[in-house]
């Protein structure tokens, strides 16, 4: 978002893009992070942007020659809990009022509460943020870490050993998981099949950097290390603490802190990668404690803001 003069470009609503338009939004999208530093849009967006079925609004804004310079993406799947959104401007087409027509496109496509992620917290997008009325609601920090340091040997509480994802054969079990282990997360403790499948069929997905921690007598899942690498042209690759949850059974016995070293090592060593980030809630005090004590400094912030 970025607050500036009223602009001249032309702002657009429509329930689904055509192909053609969606790769238009991606480039931007592409364009806006090289620029800030930050990607606009999270993996959430992009998965249903480039889903035609994701029930959605999307608000495109062009120049008069018809370029894209901003698209907005309202996600109103679950209008009981209100609408999320994020939105990118073009580079070259800031300082021109963009941002606030697409802000103000998304008050108009919402029938409730807002939810707009302001990514790497950018100051424009504080200041558009205060003018209509959004209060500053969470903060999620991007750690990251160098490889190259030692790192501690993973020591895995007596009984349990890891192993990879199995994909077809662990999923119900995982998800059941991953629903205990984050059951007052906003986001992930509410993952449902449909968002493992997608996840499952990315092009980055690795199953041997899904890391399983079970009990050995009986199979039960514990606990969980799912990494991720980045690959983009032009980027340096960077490895990712994608997600990582213990069930709230086994907390206290150093599972969480054995399956972070784990991950780390898998990546380091199996994927050959130098550096590693991972998100974390600001009010997650004890995770955001275990993740410096092991080396993570805090990289950028991102910021979701709430009206209503």
């Amino acid at each position: 978002m970025s607050s500036a003069e009223p602009t001249t470009d032309r702002v657009a609503r429509a329930d689904r893009l055509a192909p053609a338009e969606v790769a238009e939004a991606l480039a931007l999208a592409r364009l806006a992070g090289d620029a800030d530093g930050a990607d606009p849009f999270d993996e959430h967006t992009l998965l249903r942007l480039r889903d035609p079925e994701a029930p959605a609004v999307h608000l495109t804004a062009r120049a008069t020659d018809g370029t894209l310079t901003g698209y907005a993406h309202v996600d109103t799947s679950d209008p009981a809990a209100g609408v999320g959104a994020e939105l990118a401007v073009h580079p070259a087409y800031r300082r021109r009022g963009t941002g606030r027509a697409l802000a103000r496109g998304v008050l108009a496509a919402a029938s409730g509460p807002v939810r707009a992620w302001a990514h790497g917290d950018h100051p424009s997008a504080a200041a558009l943020a205060v003018d209509l009325g959004f209060t500053r609601a969470r903060v999620l920090w991007q750690l990251r870490r160098s490889l190259a340091a030692a790192l501690p040997a993973p020591r895995l509480p007596d009984g349990v050993v890891l192993r990879a994802f199995r994909p077809g054969a662990d999923d119900e079990a995982w998800l059941a998981l991953n629903t205990r282990a984050f059951a007052a997360h906003p986001e992930q403790g509410r993952w449902a099949p449909a968002d493992l499948r997608a996840r499952l069929a990315e092009p980055w997905f690795d199953p041997a950097g899904f890391l399983l921690a079970v009990e050995e007598a009986s199979g039960r899942l514990l606990g969980f290390h799912w990494t991720k690498v980045h690959e983009r042209p032009g980027s340096a690759r960077i490895g990712e603490v994608y997600v990582l949850g213990v069930d709230p059974a086994a907390h206290g016995g150093g599972l969480g802190r054995a399956l972070t070293t784990a991950g780390l090592a898998h990546l380091r060593d199996a994927r050959g990668l130098d550096r590693v980030m991972l998100y974390v809630d600001e009010s997650n005090t004890s995770a955001v404690a275990l993740y410096e004590r092991i080396g993570f400094a805090r990289w950028c912030g991102h910021v979701n803001y709430q009206l209503g």
